[in-house]
Order: C-alpha cells, then structure tokens, then sequence
C-alpha cells in the first residue's frame, strides 16, 4: 500500500459524476485515493472524504470567507482555504482536479503551491488557451478537456480517463532521484547576455549543477520557485531584464514579487543588470501607443525592443535597490560599466551610456551597503570576460 494518496479535487455539487470516474480509474490502477470538495453551494451534503466546510476551515478568515454567497468571491475564498489545506497534509503523493474557468481557478493555486515533482493534472477547458495564469512557474500538466466538463459522453470518458490514468501512472512508477553529487545553483539568462551566462556556466560546470532560467517572466518566476522548494544552494541572477517589464508593462514581467524568494529564504545571492537597456514586446504594432517615437529595435518578427530611458533606468535602480536591502543573505550585484547587454556596446542600437548612468547610479545611491551587502562596479560589458571572471570571484566569495 503507498503511502502517499491522489488526491482528487474538485466541486462535488455539480461534477460528482466526472471526478467519481476520476477516482475510480486511479483506484482500480492500484492508486489510494482522498477525495476533496471544493463545492460553495449552502444547504449541500457532501460525502467526499474531505468536505468543503473543513476546506474552507482553513481560510485566514474562516469560513465565512468561502461561504459568502457570491461565486465570484466565494470561489476564491475556497482557493485560498485549498492552498492553505494543502499546506497542512504529508500524505499528498499527487493531485488532479478537473471543471472549467472556475474549477480551474479552485484548483491550481493549490497545485503550484506543492514542491515541484509532485504529479499535478489538471483536466480543463480553458487547456488550450495562455494557460500561464494557472501554471504560473510551476510543473502542472494541463489537459484540454475537449468538450465541457459536464457530463458523461463517449468524448469526455475517454479525456477523463486518460487524464487518471496519467496521474496514477506517475504515482505508480516512481521517479528514480538523481544522486544530488553536486550543489544545484540558479542561473538567468537572455539572449543579448548568452555568452556571459554560458561562460560562467561552463566554469562551473564541475563542481555545480547549473540551472539555466530564460529571463521571460515566468523563467524568474521559475527559479524562485525552485529557491522556495529549497533546491537550489546560490543564485546567480545575471539578467534582471524581467523588472524592465515589470516596471514599463512588457510582455516579459515576473511580477512585483521578483527577487522575494531571495529575501525570504537568504539564499546566497550574486546579481547584475543583464537586460536592463530593453523592455519586452509583440509585434511592432502591439507596443503601447504612449511609447511611439521611441527608441526600438526589431529583434524579429514576434519580437519588438524598446530601449530604457535614463529616467526608466533610475526607477530600475531604487526599485532592484530596494529589494537587494531586503536580503539579509550574502549578496553581492555587479554593475557592467561599459554595458548591460550585446546591442549596448559601443556601434550597437541601444549604446546609451547616459542611461546605463543613471541605472549604475541609483543603484549606488540607494543601495545599504554592509559587509555581506556589496555593490561592485566592473570596467567591462557585461559579456566580457572581465566581467565572467569578476562575476565567478563574487560567486566563489559567498558560495565558499
């Protein structure tokens, strides 16, 4: 008998029929089951194993929180008691859940609460569209239902049941861990900062278990998840590109909580400015109307660069300063004084050193600098090898 359990999850109310084959199918494949109701309606009877009055237990507010009467709200009262339930439980070997824009608001919070690794399907009509706000910088696997989650047809039976039986194949076949021989550290990059982050990868490559993160949004979002799970020994957080967008509306934005990871856990922390000269869009005709006459660069189709203004690049300054004096770990940032990418050197589309001042010089201002808190200056771009070398000698200064 396994010790840990699939959980299965969703509004008993109105999909008791669909998430009972669900459970059903995981069961015959050898799998335990809990079965937990997520159901917000007043005056219903729930027979799931866990039922939605002690889920909604679990809500900072209580339970009056969930059962408010109003879906809007109460369904996402329920998701915040879930992410919290789930907090609470060791017998979580895997989670499935299954319904449509509600059911799958209910459910993912939840799922990208639980540590990477552990099996997370959910079976959803909304699968085939951006599905970034459920998965977020998690491993979910999202499966389009085909047709609505609402009955049982010679469609959805076949969708429901290969949705368990893949959640009850993970469960059944462990996956083999990888003997942890080297420390694991995170690494962000970006195209225009390749060559600095292969560089310094391929230096510690022998001793580290490098874990390369495309600065995109969710590839910052990514690796703080993994510094949260604890799974990873130092960051070097080369391109900070993600704040540009963050700050300027870019397509490429981790969010006003990029870098919290680093401060709630104290994680060693190495950092610089890779990316900084450029904000993130679509298409040249999907950038912001208030940004026309700007500085752009095509970098193809799909993908339209604005360059930072120096007043853009001061705001950068005090707002990454703000959160390097929140880290209470060994940091150490690095300023590349002759440019922060590829194209801002000198004959290259964004070589704006007056702007690059003004992000260098914010920083320095605004940033407490203490024994364990250091900012260094470096007389090179950010691809050079001077800056690779100064850049492994911070990392080999806080890491040990």
């Amino acid at each position: 008998m396994m010790d840990k359990k699939a959980f299965v999850v969703g509004t008993f109310d109105t999909k008791s029929e669909e998430l009972g084959l669900m459970k059903s199918m995981i069961e015959i494949a050898g799998v335990p089951v809990v079965t937990i109701d997520l159901s917000t309606a007043s005056g219903y009877a729930s027979s799931a194993d866990v039922t939605p009055n002690e889920v909604a237990q679990h809500h900072p507010e209580g339970p009056d929180a969930v059962f408010t009467g109003d879906r809007g709200t109460a369904v996402g009262g329920m998701a915040t008691a879930l992410e919290n339930f789930v907090g609470t439980r060791t017998d979580i070997g895997g989670i499935i859940a299954a319904g449509g824009t509600g059911g799958t608001a209910l459910a993912t919070p939840a799922m990208r609460a639980l540590p990477v690794g552990v099996p997370k399907v959910m079976l959803s009509t909304v699968a085939s569209g951006n599905v970034r706000p459920y998965v977020g910088p998690s491993d979910i696997c999202m499966m389009y239902s085909v047709t609505d989650v609402q009955g049982i047809n010679r469609i959805s039976h076949k969708v429901m049941v290969n949705a368990a039986h893949a959640l009850a194949g993970m469960l059944a076949n462990d996956t083999p861990e990888i003997v942890a021989s080297k420390p694991a550290i995170g690494l962000t990059m970006f195209g225009v900062t390749t060559p600095c982050v292969q560089a310094v990868s391929k230096a510690l490559e022998p001793d580290y278990d490098c874990l390369v993160f495309h600065a995109t949004g969710v590839g910052g979002q990514s690796m703080e998840k993994l510094v949260d799970s604890n799974l990873l020994e130092v960051v070097l957080d080369i391109t900070t590109t993600e704040v540009a967008d963050h700050l300027m509306g870019g397509v490429f934005s981790a969010g006003e909580g990029r870098m919290d990871a680093i401060i709630r856990s104290g994680v060693p922390y190495v950092g610089s400015c890779g990316a900084l000269d450029m904000v993130n869009f679509g298409a040249q005709d999907t950038v912001p109307k208030k940004y026309e006459g700007r500085k752009f660069h095509v970098h193809n189709p799909q993908v339209t660069l604005m360059r930072t203004t120096p007043e853009e690049n001061a705001e950068m300054g005090r707002w990454i300063a703000a959160k390097l004096n929140q880290m209470n770990g060994p940091v150490r940032f690095l300023l590349p004084a002759k440019g922060v990418s590829v194209i801002d050197v000198p004959d290259m589309p964004f070589h704006d050193p007056v702007a690059d001042a003004a992000l260098f010089g914010a920083l320095e201002a605004n940033v407490t600098q203490t024994p364990s808190r250091k900012l260094l200056r470096v007389d090179a771009a950010i691809n050079d090898d001077a800056f690779v070398e100064a850049l492994l000698a911070a990392f080999r200064d806080i890491a040990g």
